[in-house]
């Protein structure tokens, strides 16, 4: 053979080396794009004899038409997707489609934990997250709330005397009518001072002494307890989907519930997105991927879209054209958001901080 044969079958050879290299050869890099999005108001429901709102009751319903039929706007949890096992080809694809962006693949899953650990803890986080939004929408709407003790801190003054599940009657002799308040009882104490408490456990009432201890951070003794307020309520609430990890469906989960348990339509008809994780007292906090769960949002419809104040710069920066992005700082904030474009008003604008 002549040598431009010869030049020919190796140029051939190293090209067939390279493409299969870049098609099949994975880079150290995950893809982040737009995920699916799930509209919350098909996924709430309630189950036992539900007491109407106590918000309701007081004369301060939300604002709408009354009655049972059901929302025809929408309330879209929206996600991020996240593609593992990237090919050096499919990245650069991915890449130049300009709907994904790359990330180191040890960012997402450290080499010093497995992937089914990873995965275990989003989807806990995500549990997690369903239980904050039941029990800030109950709130919201003034259904009565129980102050249980969330978490005994290892070797701290109550270990041993409280339990986890714990509900707290009185705590140095104030009523414990929320989580703020049992940590307000305990303001004017100091380490060594011992304290009454009284708590229900297993349906039985119970008198308890916990010596306070103390903390570099604070004055005040330390009961070594994370009060945590609960909803106190005869009936359940069940979400509906279990596929999802991480914490920001909260806040779409929360106003789900709420239009569930509120005559009306919360929504107005219109088809609104979010995201935000939500705390059991009502505050929104930011997350990640905002820019690709908008356009998410974008691509099935949605109008409007709930930005979590900590993200507003970032959404501005990166929000699709025709999508009206609404800063919320609370659920309650949120609500009376979801009002004003009800009302054709003009809601809380995102703006760059």
């Amino acid at each position: 053979m002549s040598r431009r044969t010869w030049s020919l079958l190796v140029s051939v050879a190293l090209v067939g080396v390279f493409a299969a290299f870049g098609g099949f050869v994975t880079v150290p890099y995950v893809a982040l794009g737009p995920g699916h999005t799930y509209d919350t108001l098909g996924l709430v429901a309630t189950s036992g004899e539900v007491a109407p709102p106590p918000l309701l009751e007081e004369g301060d319903a939300l604002p709408g038409e009354t009655g049972a039929e059901p929302d025809p706007g929408e309330l879209r949890l929206t996600t991020v997707q996240l593609t593992t096992d990237v090919t050096l080809f499919g990245a650069l694809g991915l890449w130049a489609s300009g709907n994904y962006a790359l990330a180191p693949r040890e960012e997402y899953y450290p080499p010093d934990r497995t992937r089914e650990e990873i995965e275990q803890e989003n989807r806990q986080s995500f549990t997690a997250s369903q239980s904050s939004a039941e029990t800030a929408a109950l709130l919201y709407l003034g259904y009565p709330r129980k102050v249980l003790v969330g978490e005994v801190f290892g070797d701290g003054p109550s270990d041993g005397v409280l339990e986890p599940g714990d509900e707290l009657v009185t705590v140095n002799g104030v009523d414990a009518d929320s989580a703020e308040a049992v940590v307000e009882s305990l303001a004017d104490t100091a380490p060594g001072d011992r304290v009454d408490i009284v708590i229900s456990r297993d349906g039985v009432e119970r008198d308890l002494t916990v010596e306070l201890g103390a903390r570099d951070d604070r004055e005040s003794g330390y009961l070594g307890v994370a009060p945590l307020d609960q909803p106190d309520v005869d009936f359940d609430v069940d979400i509906e989907l279990d596929e999802v990890g991480g914490p920001s469906a909260g806040l779409m989960f929360a106003l789900a519930i709420i239009d569930t348990l509120s005559p009306g339509e919360i929504t107005g008809g219109t088809h609104v997105a979010g995201t935000g994780e939500i705390t059991t007292q009502g505050a929104v906090r930011p997350i990640g991927g905002i820019s690709f769960k908008m356009r998410a949002a974008k691509d099935i419809g949605s109008t409007v879209f709930l930005v979590p104040t900590g993200n507003c710069a970032e959404a501005v920066a990166n929000a699709p054209d025709g999508l009206q992005l609404v800063e919320v700082e609370t659920l309650e904030g949120a609500v009376d958001a979801l009002r004003q474009v009800r009302a054709g008003e003009q809601p809380p604008d995102c703006s760059p901080n």
